[in-house]
């Protein structure tokens, strides 16, 4: 009998390795798929389908082959997103990534527009789609729960939130050749808006919850709490790669490239796990994490892993971005949702249309007051049409309340799939139509070497610039905001106080 048992434990191991083994070698294999599709849209310029759009695709075919041709409980279960996958395994490096290459000048100087998009904006949007979602409901439109709106709002907060992981996929490409006041303002919201709208969302979820109304005293706490999680991520991402600036440059660690390189891994997930336990916005912390070190710790790391390190990320980074939309692709087919309400779905895509309409230009108006360089008309078109909702909108729907979940994760779902591949693929000749892409070889080609030096600056950087990048850099800079008080202050103590401790070049006109 003990024998018996060992045979058919022994026997369940094999089948479970087994299991493993081709599922690995599965997504292995549409991986490569994915890059391969990546390398041709490079390749022959096909812009109308974005390279996230095709891992899409590529993941909604494997899941109806799965669906009809393996159709097992454990295979599917398999193939379904998960939630914890995609917060602690796959966000983490596409965000840091981010942070850690992020042309620094150009996102500070127009840091206070991107506030009024990210905070404000995505506020007036939650709400505004939270209100339509409502009212359709009481008028018998959409079936949904019609007796309070916090489950409206609930909706309304996790569908505002435009996806950095989305935007970098599009956006991000450097032969786009986009203008750079724009990118900044694009990735900027879609970095700082994932906070907003999980705040809005915990915050809505907890008032239903306990029963109680949504008061205007509610919105008050509301933007306290907000404040709080804001200021205390970012502490938290600063002070985290200022500890590790200081290791790196307290100690003789360059002489080992492998060892530099896993400490930037282990203090950028430290932070975003950090952040997390402390009830803070993990996704915000680690962008700022990757800001710190990229700004203090490169010169403290020796010249291979300055290059190396950067490549590592990006790689890192580009797998998981396929793999998040292979995910959400693969959703669609393998059963892990049963209520579609098509009603919902186009009423979803107009909404979020009218709400994105309410927060971009209203917003743009408020900004041009105060900015030297104005935010042009056509500009504010792309940044509306630009809307990218994505993985964190989709991972927020599976923590909806009540007996209408699914209807709210197919329908975040279905916005999904249109933002990304319909708008996506729409951006490009958008871009070209209102002249804010320059359809010129040469500047492909300066973008792209500049993309290989990333954040490598030419202070930094043993390679001399060439002409044409230093040519491209002095285009760039017209659209910089002038130097401000606070800029110039915060400057002066990062001279004189932070880089001579935890690194950094230190300019020659002091």
């Amino acid at each position: 009998m003990v024998e018996i048992n060992i045979i058919e434990k022994a026997s369940s191991g094999e089948v479970l390795h087994e299991f493993g083994a081709l599922n690995t070698l599965l997504f292995v294999i549409i991986l490569g798929m994915c890059i391969v599709c990546a390398y041709l849209i490079k390749e022959y310029r096909f812009y109308y389908l974005p390279e996230s759009g095709a891992a899409m695709i590529v993941g909604l075919i494997v899941g109806a082959c799965a669906r009809l041709f393996y159709p097992s409980r454990k295979e599917m279960e398999f193939l379904r997103f998960n939630k914890l996958l995609f917060y602690f395994f796959l966000l983490p490096p596409i965000i840091f990534e981010a942070g850690y290459s992020l042309h620094r000048k150009n996102f500070f100087d127009n840091f206070s527009t991107i506030l009024l998009y990210a905070v404000l904006g995505t506020m007036v949007s939650t709400f505004i789609i939270g209100y339509l979602t409502f009212y359709a409901g009481q008028a018998g439109w959409i079936s949904i729960d019609t007796s309070s709106p916090l489950e409206a709002l609930l909706f309304g907060a996790l569908i505002s939130a435009v996806d950095p992981v989305a935007t970098l996929s599009i956006l991000g490409n450097p032969e786009l050749n986009l203008d750079p006041l724009l990118y900044s303002l694009v990735f900027g919201e879609s970095v700082l808006n994932d906070a907003v709208s999980i705040v809005l969302f915990n915050t809505f979820l907890k008032f239903y919850e306990s029963g109680k109304e949504f008061t205007p005293t509610a919105v008050g706490m509301l933007l306290v709490e907000f404040s709080l999680i804001s200021l205390g991520s970012v502490a938290c991402g600063f002070v985290t790669g200022l500890g590790c600036s200081l290791l790196c440059k307290t100690t003789n660690i360059k002489k080992y490239p492998k060892y530099e390189i896993a400490l930037l891994f282990l203090f950028a997930y430290g932070s975003y796990s950090l952040a997390e336990v402390m009830k803070l916005s993990g996704i915000m912390s680690l962008f700022f994490c990757g800001i710190t070190m990229a700004h203090y710790n490169t010169t403290n790391l020796s010249k291979s892993s300055q290059v190396t390190s950067e490549s590592i990320f990006q790689s890192f980074a580009l797998a998981a971005e396929f793999f998040v939309f292979l995910y959400m692709g693969m959703g669609i087919c393998v059963g892990q949702f049963g209520r579609w309400d098509f009603t919902f779905m186009i009423l979803g895509i107009i909404f979020c249309l009218i709400a994105r309409l309410f927060n971009i230009f209203p917003f743009s108006w408020i900004a041009n007051l105060g900015r030297s360089q104005k935010i042009p008309f056509q500009m504010q078109v792309v940044l509306w049409f630009a809307g990218l909702r994505g993985a964190i909108a989709f991972a927020l729907s599976q923590d909806m309340p009540g007996a209408n979940r699914e209807v709210y994760t197919t329908t975040t779902l279905t916005i999904v799939i249109f933002t990304t591949i319909v708008c996506g693929g729409l951006t490009e000749p958008l871009l070209k139509q209102t002249k804010l892409k320059i359809d010129d070889d040469e500047d492909n080609d300066d973008i792209a070497a500049e993309d290989e030096h990333g954040l490598l600056s030419t202070e930094i950087s043993d390679h001399p610039p060439s002409p044409q990048i230093t040519r491209r850099r002095q285009s760039s800079s017209e659209y910089m905001a002038p130097p401000n008080y606070l800029g110039s202050f915060w400057g002066n103590i990062d001279e004189k106080y932070l880089k001579p401790v935890f690194g950094g070049q230190i300019r020659r006109n002091q």
